[in-house]
């Protein structure tokens, strides 16, 4: 066993037992490069990537492979998961050199911690137009041995490079009247909707990735042109908007993509139609459609809405709960050394389990003999059961009774395959955004039971990941009882707003003053002075030569959008100008970018969107508020803060502007206000709704 078999990272314990010599990232392996003057060659994967997967069984299981690694470099493996840092960096060097990235990411550094060369999947012989890995290795060796200058040289201009773009570089737009800002909406959905696939959903062409961000916008944007009218001038948008998101959460909903036995979906589909999965499931992807699925259950009332919510929730509470409350990373795409085998069925297995009912089950969900997949078959829904009811003259409730119980049949059986393997660490940045998604969907459904998990799971975070509970700082990363790794800023903005989100949901003014005390920490460790971002590794944090600030959404969600977003709601609850100043300033630096690249810059739309729209601020008082409070979170509205005074809270309440100097009454009110000025207070939740749509 290598030294990897001391760390607690699944991905870095599976490479425990290869002969590569590998080291976890830190100084002990630059410290024996630079001794030594070795090249380092730094690995980073994650447990659930399949082709991470392929490499070590192809390589770095290869006795003779190991040997040339071991005698020409000192080599490191890094979970990508964990250290977000050190991934995010090589990724950029990455792309800096070829313009592409991915997993597994192998690049190649200089003893002081500088990349100069780098790629992703090598094979094992030369193929598919690459270089072998063993080929690879030895010019790598030979050009350090040889040319080192060269190197040292290159690796120097890569790194200024990096540091130069390492800022927003993006051109500070002119700040705009509201006219104009309506008019550039306008073109930011147009942008959108070029590159929306109108026939199967979704943006752009395989690979399809589940872009959440981009959906919400679209959402958003639809409830605002059709029921406030804010857009009048492009107001035949709103439909094309809320078509294409609404059509792409359906196809999603109905792929395979989405485990329809199991419930939960996987993190992309490789073709168009949403079919064929790349069977990993994430705990982060899960967590982001929760949240859009309860907006478009709020927005619509759609019931596949509701009953996907119910199915994913299940799923990450029955495979990736820790029996503490947190919740693990993901579910490997290989079970049995094959991608999906988990999953997958043949027609003969199906009719041997279902017998007579078989037919009816294999129409519904596209299985055949043939499969549709690598003669297999992956369970989709081509026609919504409403349309399969009437065309084969089915009752739908006894059509979705009898959907139900044979899908439990297949599930059982399913159960007695060997399963993935899951990646067991429990992560501040996932979890946080898992908060939000099951605070929203509760708000959406009033399933109280989602709120529940969500507060053990926030009481999990604060009690095992807190590295200084006074000063709200933060750990990144917890496994088999131990936390390591200071929080990076996704981690802190991620879970500052689950915690606005869980008081939001909850009415606890609490969630708020803990959410004020790490958003000041925030402030202090990751940002300064000539910056109005945020740096995505706190001051203390020496490890990378780059000072990186990231801006544009990925696979989750900018950390300085989502900061945007904080400072916004909570410059409101505590009427703190400056933070809400700050939103402002760190939107105009990316306003053009968001307008132009809405795919890229879809939490930062939806950020612009509520600069124009407004924030909705609610106050519900009386002396019991509980069920008024809940049914009025069902409505849909979309940027808001919202909070409640009643007997349990009355003290504590006065000291936020909003509630200060509410009284506390018999029958429940509910104030509209806007920038702490409030409307005749209503009892009916009709009536407050129409005065929100006309705020």
């Amino acid at each position: 066993m290598n030294r990897l078999a001391n760390e607690t990272s699944l991905y870095l314990l599976q490479h425990s037992h290869n002969p590569v010599n590998w080291y976890p990232w830190g100084d002990e392996a630059f410290a024996y490069a630079k001794k030594h003057d070795l090249p380092v060659l730094v690995s980073v994967g994650y447990a659930a990537c399949h082709w991470c997967h392929v490499m070590e069984r192809e390589s770095f299981e290869n006795e003779a492979t190991a040997a040339i690694m071991n005698a020409h470099f000192v080599n490191i493996k890094v979970d990508r998961e964990e250290r977000a840092d050190v991934d995010h960096f090589l990724m950029d060097a990455l792309q800096a050199m070829s313009g592409s990235g991915g997993w597994p990411l192998n690049m190649f550094l200089t003893p002081d911690g500088k990349p100069f060369y780098g790629g992703t999947y090598f094979p094992p012989v030369e193929a598919y137009g690459r270089s072998s890995w063993q080929q690879v290795l030895l010019n790598i060796a030979d050009a350090y041995n040889n040319r080192k200058n060269e190197i040292e040289d290159q690796a120097d201009s890569l790194i200024n490079f990096l540091n130069k773009t390492s800022s927003t570089g993006i051109k500070k737009n002119i700040e705009t009247d509201t006219t104009e800002l309506t008019a550039l909406m306008g073109k930011t959905v147009n942008n959108l909707l070029q590159s929306a696939d109108k026939e199967s959903g979704g943006f752009g062409r395989a690979p399809k990735f589940p872009q959440s961000f981009a959906i919400n916008f679209l959402m958003r944007f639809s409830h605002f042109t059709e029921k406030t009218h804010h857009f009048a001038t492009v107001e035949h948008l709103g439909k094309a908007a809320r078509q294409q998101a609404l059509l792409s959460l359906d196809k999603m909903c109905y792929g395979g993509i989405y485990d329809q036995l199991g419930g939960g979906f996987c993190r992309y589909a490789t073709d168009d139609k949403w079919l064929v999965p790349h069977f990993e499931k994430m705990l982060y992807d899960n967590a982001l459609l929760l949240q859009t699925l309860a907006e478009a259950f709020a927005l619509t009332g759609n019931p596949l809405y509701k009953k996907t919510i119910d199915e994913t929730v299940n799923f990450l509470t029955g495979n990736l709960m820790h029996e503490k409350g947190g919740f693990y990373c993901a579910l490997d795409a290989d079970s049995e050394g094959v991608e999906g085998k988990y999953y997958v069925w043949q027609k003969a297995e199906i009719d041997n389990i279902l017998g007579d009912n078989s037919s009816l089950f294999c129409n519904y969900y596209d299985i055949t003999v043939q499969g549709n997949w690598e003669h297999t078959n992956i369970l989709q829904v081509l026609q919504p059961a409403e349309q399969f009811a009437a065309a084969n003259n089915i009752n739908i409730h006894q059509l979705e009774t009898f959907l139900t119980q044979c899908c439990q049949k297949l599930l059982t059986e399913r159960n007695k395959r060997i399963p993935p393997a899951t990646d067991d660490k429990i992560l501040l940045s996932w979890n946080a955004l898992l908060i939000s998604g099951l605070a929203n969907a509760s708000a959406a459904t009033g399933n109280r039971n989602y709120i529940n998990i969500a507060i053990n799971c926030a009481r999990f975070l604060l009690d095992n990941l807190s590295k200084d509970e006074t000063l709200g700082i933060m750990y990144r990363t917890w496994k088999g009882d131990k936390a390591k790794i200071d929080a990076f800023i996704d981690d802190y903005a991620f879970f500052i707003q689950a915690l606005i989100n869980l008081a939001e949901v909850t009415g606890e003014t609490n969630y708020l003053l803990e959410a004020k005390k790490i958003m000041e920490q925030t402030i202090a460790a990751f940002s300064d002075e000539k910056n109005c971002f945020f740096y995505f590794t706190p001051d203390s944090n020496n490890e990378i030569p780059v000072k990186k600030t990231e801006i544009y959404d990925g696979a989750l969600p900018s950390g300085n959008a989502v900061m945007a977003q904080n400072l916004q709601k909570l410059g409101l609850y505590f009427n703190k100008p400056l933070w809400i100043q700050r939103c402002t300033n760190m939107l105009q630096e990316v306003q053009a970018a968001a307008i132009q690249y809405p795919q890229s810059f879809g939490i930062w739309a939806s950020l612009l969107l509520e600069k124009i729209t407004g924030t909705v601020e609610i106050a519900v008082t009386g002396k019991d508020t509980q069920k008024m409070y809940s049914d009025f979170l069902k409505y849909y509205i979309p940027f808001r803060i919202i909070m409640v005074k009643n007997n349990d809270n009355a003290e504590n309440a006065n000291d936020f502007p909003l509630l200060a100097e509410k009284n506390i009454d018999e029958t429940p009110k509910l104030y509209i206000c806007s920038d702490f000025s409030c409307k005749q207070p209503v009892n009916s939740l009709e009536e407050a709704y129409k005065l929100v749509l006309n705020a």
